[in-house]
């Protein structure tokens, strides 16, 4: 486990490519990324692994268990699934993996909408500290951080995704 955050967002998007690749089915597997950060990194994953199923963004906000304490997140959006999950090979993607609340959450979403014959997890970094018994299936970082620091994915203007190390701020915790 490395203790410094990764200053790659990039290389670690082409990382968890190589990892997913052996088990992806380009004309069957679906991507389902979580608002905000998950989206940006499936959009990037769903050109690197060369899909050809329509890319899927949901924002658990609503689904979570600690929504009354986090609220709405800033960054969210409307969640978009154009394609029926009932029997799919579904692959929910995030940037960062801390306690499982999101990654519950957002397997709680994708049964409302039927249900899948297999969900994997793939995040750009695993960061320990899990409250729910979550384990990604494809990862491609596992560092070790304070519960007192966050690591923020960003997107440049010309779309380039890099991590930030930044202190956990109010109504931020738990992804």
């Amino acid at each position: 486990m490395n203790k410094l955050p990764p200053s790659n967002a990039e290389a670690l998007c082409q990382q968890l490519a190589r990892k997913m690749q052996p088990s992806v089915d380009v004309k069957h597997t679906i991507l389902v990324g979580i608002h905000t950060g998950g989206a940006w990194v499936a959009t990037r994953l769903h050109t690197l692994l060369g899909l050809q199923t329509t890319l899927g963004v949901i924002d658990v906000s609503f689904y979570r268990d600690d929504y009354n304490q986090r609220g709405l997140h800033k960054g969210g959006g409307k969640s978009h699934l154009p394609f029926a999950t009932e029997g799919a090979h579904l692959i929910i993607v995030d940037d960062v993996l801390y306690t499982g609340r999101t990654a519950r959450a957002a397997m709680n979403e994708l049964f409302d909408y039927g249900r899948p014959d297999k969900i994997e997890l793939a995040v750009l970094v695993d960061r320990g500290g899990r409250e729910l018994p979550i384990a990604p299936t494809y990862c491609a970082q596992t560092i070790t951080l304070p519960a007192a620091q966050m690591l923020a994915l960003t997107r440049a203007e010309d779309g380039t995704l890099t991590f930030q190390l930044t202190a956990e701020s109010h109504g931020e915790t738990g992804k």
